[in-house]
């Protein structure tokens, strides 16, 4: 990591002399003061290219560490979750000091984004009023995902199920996958 130290803050060595040097002298020897430690100051990014994952000695962009911090973020036992699933999601929730694990069951109706910002959203009939919430699959809030069935739809998208009631909301058992 690189460490830019302030100039000003300096202190001027011992061995120098207010009344014994001009006012350029001490400047230009402040100078090599200053340039002498900025010179022992590392500018190795051994610590960063090492939390990156890379130890090629080459200089890390900013996009490279945002990925290198990406991917240390993703999670691995994500199972393959389609739009028309039926799915639940173990959402994460803390009251006062206790946390707990609320399960929430519904539909897929749409699958947003990739990598880290991957969102689905899903839908559900509570008390008969539909209910859907978007869950970022990677975030910590998300406890567990589960895949209770698997749907067969035609589409990308399942906004036409807001227009449903009652049974007509039911979504078709896939077998094959």
């Amino acid at each position: 990591m690189v460490v830019w130290p302030i100039i000003a803050d300096l202190e001027m060595p011992a061995e120098i002399n207010e009344s014994e040097s001009t006012p350029s002298e001490s400047t230009s020897e402040t100078a090599s003061a200053a340039a002498g430690v900025m010179a022992s100051v590392s500018t190795d990014s051994s610590d960063v290219s090492a939390a990156a994952g890379t130890s090629n000695g080459k200089k890390l962009t900013p996009h490279d560490l945002l990925r290198a911090f990406e991917q240390s973020q993703l999670k691995s036992d994500l199972p393959e979750i389609y739009v028309g699933d039926t799915i639940r999601v173990g959402v994460r929730i803390r009251e006062g000091n206790k946390e707990r694990v609320q399960p929430y069951e519904g539909v897929v109706i749409a699958k947003r984004h990739g990598g880290l910002n991957e969102t689905i959203t899903v839908r559900r009939i509570f008390q008969g009023i539909g209910v859907e919430r978007v869950f970022m699959l990677h975030s910590p809030q998300v406890a567990s995902l589960k895949v209770e069935r698997r749907g067969k739809v035609r589409r990308a998208k399942l906004f036409y199920l807001r227009d449903r009631v009652g049974k007509a909301t039911r979504v078709k058992q896939r077998f094959d996958r």
